[in-house]
């Protein structure tokens, strides 16, 4: 540990400080770095966007890598963090430092094994990401500054949620919003002034994200938080299983969004371009309405493990009831006043082309339904993932994958674009139905 009498200032605010402000406190942070996070993809697609279409596609090629890369970022982070936080809140600090430890060199590890896969065979990887011959000089030049990167990007990831477990998200804030800003600040100067192109993006990023990396390690050895010591490294089986029982829900969610995703584009094909364009605009709508209902619930996670491994289960359901609510009000606020406005939205998005706008309105309306009801069932999945309980939080976190599919399959053929657009509200609402009987069965187990 940095320093005892640290530990034990935050152990006993975490412990005994209002759950409400505790949660708001170490909200506002992380919602912080989600909408900068967002600022900062606007800012980058639109410097590579003046390179030209084939530019624009490179880099779009490259999601698919970024993602995965950023899903094992947050499956080692989400993992470690869990239990770290349980066993700072059960006394056990020489655990958590052992867990600390552990993560931080098993995630370096596997961002040099990811990234040396993609360096033996770039061809290959770019192919398999969907580059065509046109795009291929791009999506070379701009995967291989990131995959140069990956053992930092990863680390990043993971050592934001490991602060933010420790209840620190004020130097996870700092540490993730300096690597943004200096990306954005790189954008320009590598692309334009060294006349690197997209390449330039790229190393910006990897630039960026080795910065943020730094700042993040040195905000591990202040403020009571867990130093990273060689010496605490431990290869331990139990350590690795509850690293993965803890961030299979994390890897589970964004691997069947992922799939989703692509499914909704490939049948929304069918009814042509408008319909790719306008479920795409109405997906990434939605995220960022959501960000602040997921750095809400980053901002329980923390409170939920400490007061889970101290044993003060009163606190967890207090500040799980004052999230809930909290989410709730919140979406259905924003429902009532985005509805009347769907069109102008779509329109801010692609206002030359009315049948975008029109199919996007209605596919936005009718999530905005539902919206309400994911305060819910988001809080019910962080609650259980924080807890160790990691069948319903698995269920819950592969919520894609068992309705919006299905769904998204069978009205896409008997309703045709309706089926479509219907379809994940009607997910949505099946994945509220089916978090009731988890949530009971798992705070009766709590009473008890």
């Amino acid at each position: 540990m940095s320093n005892t009498n640290d530990f034990d200032a935050k152990y006993a605010k975490m412990t005994a400080a209002p759950v409400e402000r505790l949660v708001l406190g170490l909200a506002a942070p992380t919602i912080t770095v989600m909408l900068i996070s967002a600022l900062y993809n606007m800012a980058d697609t639109y410097f590579v966007g003046s390179l030209g279409t084939s530019a624009v596609a490179g880099v779009g090629v490259a999601f698919p890598l970024m993602n995965a890369i950023q899903a094992v970022g947050f499956f080692f982070g989400q993992g470690a963090g869990n239990y770290i936080s349980r066993q700072l809140g059960a006394m056990k600090p020489e655990d958590a430092s052992r867990m600390v430890a552990t993560v931080f060199f098993t995630t370096l590890a596997a961002g040099a094994a990811l990234a040396a896969a993609g360096l033996a065979r770039p061809d290959a990887l770019a192919v398999s990401l969907g580059a065509t011959p046109t795009i291929m000089p791009h999506a070379k030049s701009y995967i291989f500054y990131i995959l140069l990167g990956t053992p930092w990007m990863t680390a990043s990831l993971m050592l934001n949620n490991l602060l933010r477990f420790q209840g620190s998200a004020s130097y996870a804030m700092a540490g993730m919003v300096s690597g943004a800003v200096i990306n954005v600040i790189l954008d320009p100067i590598l692309i334009y002034v060294c006349k690197m192109g997209v390449a330039g993006a790229a190393l910006a990023t990897t630039i960026s994200q080795f910065i943020s990396f730094c700042l993040l390690l040195a905000g591990c050895a202040k403020d009571g938080n867990i130093r990273v010591s060689p010496r605490d490294f431990t290869f331990r089986l139990d350590l690795f299983k509850d690293m993965a029982r803890g961030g299979a829900p994390s890897l589970s969610r964004q691997v069947f969004a992922s799939a989703a995703a692509i499914f909704v584009n490939r049948l929304s094909g069918d009814y042509g371009d408008a319909a790719i364009a306008a479920m795409s605009i109405v997906t990434r709508i939605m995220i960022i309405a959501n960000s602040a209902l997921i750095g809400l619930g980053q901002g329980f996670q923390p409170v939920c493990g400490f007061n889970c491994g101290a044993g003060h289960y009163g606190r967890v359901r207090k500040a799980f009831w004052f999230c809930v609510k909290l989410s709730v009000w919140g979406l259905s606020a924003i429902t009532a006043m985005a509805w009347p406005f769907a069109p102008d939205i779509m329109a801010m998005f692609r206002g030359d082309d009315p049948e975008v706008i029109r199919i996007g309105s209605l596919a936005l309306r009718l999530q905005f339904l539902t919206s309400p009801l994911m305060g819910w069932v988001i809080m019910n999945n962080m609650m259980f993932q924080t807890m160790g309980k990691s069948l319903p939080a698995n269920i819950l976190a592969a919520r894609q994958g068992l309705f919006l599919l299905p769904i998204l399959y069978a009205l896409s053929h008997s309703l045709g674009l309706f089926g479509i657009q219907i379809s994940q509200p009607l997910a949505d609402a099946a994945a509220f139905a089916f978090s009731i009987p988890l949530h009971i069965r798992v705070m009766r187990g709590m009473k008890q």
